[in-house]
């Protein structure tokens, strides 16, 4: 008799568990973002470019500074150079990537604010954002027809690897972070 009432809250929680929705793919990917707040993590470029020399040259840092329940912000150093912050944030319909752009004097670049809209679920381990219209309208205005097909992308395979990815017609440049060894 006293196996029967284990055996009824068993099931209870069972199907309570059963019942529970399933996470979204955004939202599993953005819960893998915020797990590494406050940590950084060095960096390598895999592609081959021409274009990615300045960047292959030199040390590659990204630190998961600032973590909200709506916004993780991503300070992205290339050597000296700390202009780069990759802001990802929740939208009604999935995630947003912008990229914020900032002069050493802590103002705001031109070409700034750049970046799109998930447009699929994506994966818990993979999100990718086509450029938007504020960002074709930007890359137009500067003079960059080429850059309004962007496809951004950024992966996150816990223990193991971050990556950032930008992807158009004739150009591919992926950094890969190790998260297997987080920067002091």
């Amino acid at each position: 008799m006293t196996l029967r009432p284990l055996a009824i809250v068993a099931t209870l929680f069972l199907s309570a568990c059963a019942s529970m929705p399933a996470q979204s793919p955004p939202d599993a990917f953005f819960a893998r973002l915020q797990a590494l707040c406050g940590q950084s993590f060095a960096g390598r470029v895999t592609t081959t470019d021409p274009l990615d020399a300045d960047f292959a040259g030199k040390p590659l840092v990204m630190r998961v500074q600032t973590c909200t329940a709506d916004e993780v912000r991503i300070p992205f150093s290339v050597g000296e150079d700390r202009s780069r912050t990759w802001v990802i944030t929740r939208t009604d319909a999935g995630l947003r990537l912008k990229h914020d752009h900032r002069h050493s004097d802590g103002t705001e670049d031109t070409l700034s604010q750049y970046g799109g809209d998930t447009d699929s679920p994506g994966t818990a381990v993979r999100q990718e954002f086509p450029a938007d219209a504020f960002s074709r309208t930007l890359f137009l205005g500067k003079g960059n027809p080429a850059s309004v097909t962007n496809v951004w992308a950024v992966e996150v395979q816990p223990g193991r690897m971050f990556a950032y990815e930008l992807r158009r017609p004739n150009r591919h440049f992926r950094v890969e972070f190790d998260l297997t060894r987080p920067l002091p």
